[in-house]
């Protein structure tokens, strides 16, 4: 049932949208009816979502208001297989789920899912897929398809020249040809189990993490390396999973939206990690913080959510320097206000890779370390600077594949008169090349994946070229046994690069971590 406050600000909202035309952002909603902070009417509008009475969207306030009264239930009617296919499993069962997205028209059911074969699409063993009835379905759609008289299985649907093609999303599985296929429904939502991801011969530690927005896992390593252990790790792009599955055994990436997982569902955890999308608040974006029209900047109040609700030992915030100034100061009072509130004693400092981390890039990043216990968060020093004793030149490969040499390219002119030094890094500003005075790399970027001209450049004695992607990894902190997909494109390496972690910072801050924890 609806608390006064959230009645209110649902009035607020419909009474706006009559006169408007459109909907208010949580800082109106928040500014007309006097609450102190825009994380307060998320808590509200969260709630309000829950009831039914808001629909969540992708649109610049987040949500809108639906038009029937509530969200259906439909029955758990069996089992269907995301592997080989078997006969359809039907269960007499009073089991119901509520569904998330509603369709005004149509007839849905809801399905266990036995297998992975699917789990490339997000799709898991234990999960739950609701099905809207339809007889056709379109290239690429999920669907519950019906083979040799009475076998169903859960595929994506592709029409050949001769029949049809059920495509698995597991690259272990083979694809199923058939003449005819019936097809008994699309897939039109996925609820997920997530306490069916832990692996039955996880190694249990005493501390364990939950890795948000996990990218390729650098936190996650920091962590590993300081004596933690990961029990969940998610993340919403899809491109990192085969970097972060590809490096660590256990709990491999879940790929979902953030916003959609439920905190009942997460396995039991201590410790929280969490480096939230940095673009909404950053120098080299457009720096929108909460009102970001694609919802980056709000995704903190998930980890919020996710934090008031496990209450756990503490947490570890990672994000761009910036956040700090970001709206005079608004952005980081809101989110110390969050935190707080929640009875948390947090610290927080900008440390640059290069002095806390022996890696010879110039990247500043600000640090949240939170604790439940007043004492321990007392306790907790992050780590003193360190001597930088690696040179650029030590993180150079030397047997380098030509394609990443400038030599008969375009831009060769514009750089073979002013990049002749060894040992100097580069930049290509698009009129003009940038030396960097220090000697040790600019801070790496996601932008390096749009295009070669973002990537640092260099003259290692043989010709002018720009940085390796293993290179990019080396000056984020990642060791040399940290495995590269080879059947990924250089643009989403480097893209992975830039988005990470320097892991030896993020290590040294969880050793410092651990040691409260063991002391205390």
């Amino acid at each position: 049932m609806s608390t006064k406050k959230q009645i209110e600000v649902l009035s607020f909202i419909k009474k706006f949208k009559e006169e408007e035309g459109t909907y208010p952002t949580l800082h109106q909603v928040a500014n007309s009816l006097g609450l102190r902070s825009v994380s307060t009417v998320h808590v509200h509008i969260t709630n309000l979502v829950k009831e039914g009475k808001l629909i969540k969207t992708n649109e610049y306030s987040g949500f809108e208001l639906p038009d029937y009264e509530d969200y259906d239930t439909i029955p758990i009617i069996g089992y269907i297989t995301a592997g080989y296919p078997i006969e359809a499993i039907e269960e007499d069962t009073e089991k119901r789920v509520r569904m998330t997205y509603h369709a005004k028209n149509g007839k849905f059911y809801a399905l266990k899912v036995k297998g992975d074969s699917m789990i490339d699409d997000g799709i898991f063993d234990g999960d739950t897929v609701i099905i809207k009835k339809q007889d056709t379905a379109e290239d690429g759609q999920t669907v519950v398809a019906v083979i040799d008289v009475n076998q169903t299985t859960l595929k994506k649907i592709y029409k050949e020249k001769k029949g049809y093609r059920l495509q698995p999303a597991n690259q272990t599985f083979l694809p199923i040809f058939r003449d005819e296929v019936e097809i008994r429904g699309i897939v039109w939502e996925v609820q997920r189990s997530y306490t069916n991801l832990e692996p039955s011969n996880q190694k249990i530690s005493n501390i364990k993490t939950l890795d948000l927005f996990a990218g390729i896992g650098g936190i996650r390593l920091g962590f590993e390396c300081a004596g933690f252990n990961t029990v969940f790790a998610n993340d919403f792009d899809k491109s990192c999973k085969t970097t972060y599955d590809l490096n660590f055994k256990n709990s491999k990436l879940v790929i979902e939206d953030v916003t959609k997982i439920s905190a009942d569902d997460l396995p039991d955890f201590d410790f929280i990690l969490a480096g939230f999308p940095c673009q909404a608040f950053s120098i080299a974006g457009y720096r929108k913080g909460f009102e970001d029209d694609r919802g980056r900047g709000n995704l903190f109040f998930d980890v919020v959510r996710f934090i008031k609700k496990k209450q756990p030992v503490g947490f570890l915030l990672e994000n761009v320097k910036n956040l700090k100034s970001h709206d005079n100061g608004n952005t980081f009072k809101v989110i110390e206000e969050s935190l707080t509130q929640l009875g948390y004693h947090i610290k927080y400092k900008v440390l640059n890779s290069m002095d806390y981390g022996n890696v010879p890039q110039n990247r500043e990043r600000i640090y949240i370390v939170g604790f439940k216990d007043k004492n321990k968060s007392e306790i907790f020093e992050f780590p003193s600077p360190i001597k930088l004793t690696k040179s650029f030149k030590d993180i150079l490969d030397h047997d380098v594949d030509q394609k990443y040499y400038y030599k008969g390219k375009p831009l060769f002119e514009k750089l073979v008169n002013d990049i002749k030094e060894e040992g100097k890094v580069y930049q290509w500003r698009r009129q003009y090349i940038r030396e960097n005075k220090k000697g040790v790399s600019p801070t790496l970027t996601a932008n390096m994946g749009m295009g070669g001209h973002n990537v640092p450049i260099i003259f290692d004695g043989k010709g002018i070229r720009k940085l390796t992607p293993r290179e990019c990894f080396k000056l984020q902190g990642f060791p040399d046994s940290y495995k590269l997909p080879l059947n990924l494109a250089d643009s989403a390496l480097y893209k992975q690069a830039g988005n990470s972690v320097t892991v030896s910072v993020i290590e040294r801050i969880a050793k410092q971590i651990n040691k409260v924890l063991l002391e205390t």
